[in-house]
């Protein structure tokens, strides 16, 4: 085997090379640094090459690029046709509405949109908006008429394709989920993202969530609400 593709598997210990000699990982923020480093051990004759991706850099990997420890390949264009997500923070009901009319317009247009929770249900609320009520309450007050449909990570992994697959064929029109689509999703008719709580998540996880949308030629849309009551 020339090329090896895999995922945290390729770490473990009873995986062996027999000339390691270049190590490329992909969304690098996703795996630990004694992953990392346990993929570089690998390499028989001295240390392999190894080029780490990411849209995110997390702050180890910052500070190694400032202090010169990392070259650094910057990657600063679109792709052809595609044009910038707009992205705007809404915090009143005037707004939410206008967010949930934009979601509808586009819906109406033929795309698609996802609505991202920071909970799975009632259980671990912890005062944000539940993925499973929030698709309730969607699919009944807000969306009567158009297809809901709810994803999160507790789904048995057959149903968490099966649910993938039925927005990605066009069947779903808005997808409540949790961060479980935060990477690795790619909808190219997906034009709206609204965000609940946005405030509960971190800089690079609205970053990496936002990527969902803006991924083929209509112009998209990321609303990130905001609960917490600042300015």
């Amino acid at each position: 085997i020339d090329l090896l593709v895999g995922t945290h598997a390729l770490v473990q210990t009873e995986v062996a090379f027999a000339d390691l000699s270049l190590a490329v990982i992909d969304e690098q923020h996703r795996f630990g640094v004694h992953q990392r480093i346990a993929l570089k051990s690998k390499g028989t004759e001295g240390q392999p090459d190894v080029l780490i991706m990411t849209a995110t850099p997390i702050p180890r990997t910052l500070a190694l690029t400032y202090y010169g420890d990392l070259d650094v390949s910057l990657l600063d264009e679109l792709p052809a046709g595609r044009q910038p997500v707009e992205t705007r923070v809404v915090r009143t009901a005037p707004q939410r509405a206008a967010a949930y009319d934009l979601v509808r317009r586009e819906v109406a247009a033929g795309r698609q949109a996802f609505v991202v929770c920071a909970a799975i249900d009632e259980g671990n609320r912890l005062e944000v908006r539940a993925a499973e009520a929030e698709a309730d309450r969607l699919a009944t007050e807000i969306f009567p008429d158009l297809r809901v449909g709810v994803l999160h990570g507790r789904m048995r992994p057959a149903e968490k394709d099966g649910r993938m697959e039925s927005f990605r064929a066009g069947e779903v029109d808005v997808l409540i989920s949790t961060t479980v689509i935060e990477v690795g999703v790619d909808v190219a008719n997906a034009t709206v993202m609204l965000v609940e709580n946005a405030e509960r998540f971190g800089l690079a996880q609205l970053h990496q969530l936002r990527g969902r949308i803006g991924r083929g030629a209509h112009r998209s849309y990321c609303v990130l609400f905001d609960e917490s009551g600042s300015e």
